[in-house]
């Protein structure tokens, strides 16, 4: 039986692609979307750049995490690890950034200061995700463009892998291999494919045959998210009745659709 303040179906999904393709705007805009639901989500961020506190609609923080939260990990152990008086859930209480809808935002790193501070804060990540209460939270995560992070175990915490594609030959290329998450050892529940920044009809059979797997969820171009870029809004305050408000509540949708119906999970 689910005990007192869990949620009966918990939702955590990694959002991958080749840099640029526009997953920080879409995991943002799915972020706040989810939390309407008035269920606690806390959106994970360890892409270096600033893409989705801008989505989330608040200020970019340029600082990671302090540097005495991550201590170097015991002998034949992880090389970097929380410190001894913390846990993942002193971590969100003190440093995750309040968000509107009701998100919650945790970053870990940037591109500031040497690359030696972003791994230390990138390894807080792994242990943070592995020791949150299962069922207190819908996890969100923003993962670095490419293939790198998600290969090596970055996104083993998700249920769901929401890989986000635009109609280019790189992005496809990258979608391609980020594809073999399919497989990987820790079974994500599903590969859902995003297909983002499309002008025309025409380019979903070639994005489909080049991956070999459907696109669930189409989000046509447009014009307004650049132009919400620039002002520093969030597209979907800039425009919360657009197609991509809509593509990303039909996403919503589709990936709670995915998991258990509550009575399942409660026995």
């Amino acid at each position: 039986m689910l005990g007192p303040g869990t949620i009966a179906r918990v939702i955590r999904v990694a959002f991958v692609g080749k840099g640029g393709a526009g997953k920080s705007t879409l995991a943002g805009t799915f972020a706040r979307l989810l939390a309407r639901t008035d269920e606690p989500v806390l959106a994970l961020d360890s892409d270096p750049l600033p893409g989705l506190p801008y989505a989330l609609g608040i200020p970019v923080d340029d600082e990671p995490i302090p540097e005495d939260v991550v201590v170097p990990g015991p002998e034949e152990g992880p090389r970097w690890v929380l410190a001894p008086a913390l846990d993942a859930d002193t971590v969100v209480s003190q440093y995750a950034v309040a968000c509107p809808d009701g998100v919650r935002y945790l970053q870990f790193g940037n591109l500031w200061g040497h690359v030696a501070t972003l791994q230390r804060a990138q390894h807080a990540w792994s242990q943070v995700v592995r020791e949150l209460d299962p069922d207190a939270w819908h996890l969100v995560g923003d993962l670095p463009g490419g293939t790198r992070q998600a290969m090596f175990g970055w996104a083993s915490y998700a249920d769901i892998v929401c890989v986000v594609v635009e109609p280019t030959v790189k992005s496809l290329h990258s979608a391609r291999r980020l594809m073999n998450l399919s497989s990987a050892s820790w079974g994500p529940r599903a590969i859902v494919v995003i297909a983002n920044k499309v002008t025309a009809a025409g380019e979903m059979p070639a994005i489909e045959d080049r991956l070999g797997y459907p696109v669930s969820v189409v989000v046509p171009a447009q014009p307004e998210i650049a132009a919400s870029d620039r002002l520093a809004v969030a597209p979907l305050d800039a425009s919360p009745h657009g197609a991509l408000a809509a593509a990303m509540q039909e996403l919503v949708d589709h990936v709670s659709g995915l998991y258990p119906l509550a009575e399942e999970v409660a026995t």
